[in-house]
């Protein structure tokens, strides 16, 4: 007998309270011992502490679009499926936007889980998810926007979290890695020959638990911002207009959407994760092959 909505709302809610305790957890493990524990003097009663969540602050600005990764320049080839479909009758957004989130959630969800469980393991998953993308497109694109939330690390969010934590250390370690690299890769190098990559999703998971986000709400945002990326290209691409990007972002389906995803690939091994939609990468793969574009490959 299958689960009431009601129940499988209450699991999900447990298992996101159970991960917020384990990043606590983590977290109190960093601290060092011998530092005594200092009780508050009065209860807190403003009602600002009451509302927002010490998470919330840094949540709404990793959820901003204006947050400059970069994602803005890429369609998630959504510029190559339209071009391989009439002009006269372009297709509905919906089913494309569904393809790309399950794409992303098949692919780079299980990475970004096990990146949040285990910062230590934040290089070794940036290899194995460096060698697992086959399409040159996509890899691009995740490299790219990694690194520049990387940069958006060191120069906004570090400073405001305790170094001593796991994941503090963890981006810290990479950080040095990228920087030990060339500005530009040399004249015909592919991106899998850098020896760091610095992927988007594994590095999103870390920075996220270092601010103390969720690991629901870190998987939940990262998809949504996919969304979001993946409807202004829309808008810009003269699909659909502005108001309507809107209404397909603030609709039940795309909540639907995204939760069924984040259920599905919640327990999924990186051993497990891979392309669910070929054809994706075939669009992805072809993008740089148009004659006119208006979006990077």
């Amino acid at each position: 007998m299958g689960l009431s909505t009601e129940a499988r709302a209450l699991q999900d809610e447990i298992s996101c309270l159970e991960s917020q305790l384990a990043a606590a957890y983590n977290k109190l493990k960093s601290i060092d011992a011998s530092e005594p524990f200092v009780p508050p003097s009065t209860p807190q009663t403003s009602p600002i502490r009451s509302v927002y969540s010490q998470q919330s602050p840094a949540l709404l600005l990793l959820s901003d679009s204006a947050l400059p990764l970069g994602s803005f320049a890429f369609s998630s080839g959504l510029e190559s499926y339209l071009a391989h479909h009439p002009a006269s009758k372009l297709p509905p957004i919906e089913p494309f936007l569904s393809l790309a989130l399950q794409t992303l959630a098949t692919t780079s969800l299980p990475y970004l889980l096990s990146a949040y469980r285990d910062p230590s393991l934040l290089q070794e998953l940036d290899d194995t998810l460096d060698a697992s993308i086959l399409c040159h497109v996509a890899k691009r694109a995740s490299a790219a926007q990694g690194r520049a939330l990387l940069t958006v690390w060191e120069r906004a969010f570090r400073a405001t979290v305790d170094s001593r934590l796991v994941s503090a250390n963890a981006l810290a370690n990479i950080s040095a890695e990228m920087k030990k690299l060339p500005l530009a890769a040399p004249q015909g190098a592919a991106a899998f020959e850098m020896p760091v990559a610095g992927h988007f999703a594994p590095v999103w998971a870390v920075v996220t638990q270092a601010l103390g986000i969720s690991i629901c709400d870190s998987a939940y945002v990262f998809l949504l911002n996919h969304a979001k990326a993946v409807l202004s290209a829309a808008v810009r691409a003269s699909v659909i207009g502005p108001y309507q990007a809107q209404a397909v972002l603030g609709s039940g389906w795309m909540r639907a959407e995204i939760e069924g995803l984040i259920q599905a690939n919640w327990h999924v091994a990186i051993e497990d994760a891979g392309q669910s939609v070929p054809a994706m990468d075939l669009w992805m793969g072809r993008h740089e092959m148009l004659y006119s574009r208006i979006f990077n490959s």
